[in-house]
């Protein structure tokens, strides 16, 4: 088993490599003056079972082209198999046509990682689970809900709880943590005007006298989840704080989540937490490394990854 990481989440690859005391694979990815990106394995892996792990966020593309190429270098290195590891999978949100022409860009992605040269993937929370459709190769996509439901039940008196979907095609999302923590769900009715604006227009659900939990995937611009914020302690809830799997925290997200009503922000770190991130008062990071690196080694032993879910 070979552990090969590119440039987009350093830290995360040396967490699993550390959980799977393994260390990671000497490889050189760097850029050309007219950013090109170069890449070389500096050991051997001919007929090696390697994990490549590289998150696609920002800067998205660059990210995408160095898991290609990595991709390229070890297929031609005769690895036996290759597991493309991607903890946030980006391009997500284009999953469907929106209108008339416009491009399906998931599945794009999906076609480009599997012609580099990908055996499997193994993903993180997918914004819509069809993705895993997209892909003509085994696809594991993996679920950060036992990290938040342990770290939920260390830290609240779950008896207190409401659990809340920031709009309705969450519902599936927020419904299956709720059960888990055996709470009761609310879900916030929303009319988006334009892409990165929402206007709340109702809760559906009591949540007079809750501590609310903001249950979603991905958080980019921050609007959605302050607006629910803001919606819910109207609504008599004591305290709002939000589980969210992605931290994309686009523009000027932190400052927008810093000073809003949510209490606090909790991301996982598939996404290399920023500097802003890392010094804001109401934002925390969970980590996903051992579950990212359990579900590997179980891949690599040919176990059920499934059961870690059950």
């Amino acid at each position: 088993m070979k552990l090969v990481a590119g440039n987009s989440n350093r830290a995360l690859a040396e967490a699993i490599a550390a959980h799977l005391s393994t260390p990671l694979t000497r490889c050189v990815v760097r850029r050309f003056a007219d950013m090109e990106v170069f890449v070389e394995i500096q050991e051997n892996v001919r007929g090696e079972d390697v994990f490549i792990l590289q998150s696609t966020s920002f800067p998205a593309n660059d990210n995408l082209m160095e898991l290609l190429i990595l991709l390229d270098a070890l297929k031609r290195a005769s690895a036996r198999r290759v597991t493309a590891v991607i903890p946030y999978y980006g391009y997500a949100r284009q999953d469907r046509k929106p209108g008339p022409r416009t491009p399906i860009s998931a599945k794009l992605v999906a076609n480009l990682i599997t012609h580099a040269g990908a055996d499997r993937v193994m993903t993180l929370d997918l914004h819509a689970g069809q993705i895993q459709g997209f892909f003509d190769i085994p696809t594991d996509n993996l679920f950060a809900a036992p990290v938040m439901v342990r770290d939920i039940k260390e830290r609240f008196d779950t008896s207190k709880l409401m659990v809340v979907s920031p709009d309705v095609g969450g519902v599936v999302r927020a419904r299956g943590l709720a059960k888990r923590i055996d709470a009761p769900l609310a879900i916030v009715d929303k009319r988006r005007e334009r892409p990165g604006e929402s206007e709340v227009m109702n809760i559906i659900g009591d949540v007079q006298g809750r501590a609310c939990i903001l249950v979603d995937d991905i958080v980019d611009s921050g609007g959605t989840l302050c607006n629910a914020a803001a919606a819910l302690m109207q609504k008599g809830a004591t305290s709002v704080h939000a589980y969210i799997t992605h931290g994309v925290l686009s523009g000027g997200a932190v400052a927008r989540i810093s000073a809003s009503q949510i209490n606090e922000l909790v991301i996982t770190d598939s996404i290399q937490a920023t500097e802003a991130v890392r010094v804001s008062h109401n934002i925390r990071v969970l980590s996903i490394a051992p579950l990212m690196g359990e579900a590997m080694r179980r891949t690599a032993t040919e176990e059920s990854v499934s059961s870690l879910f059950d």
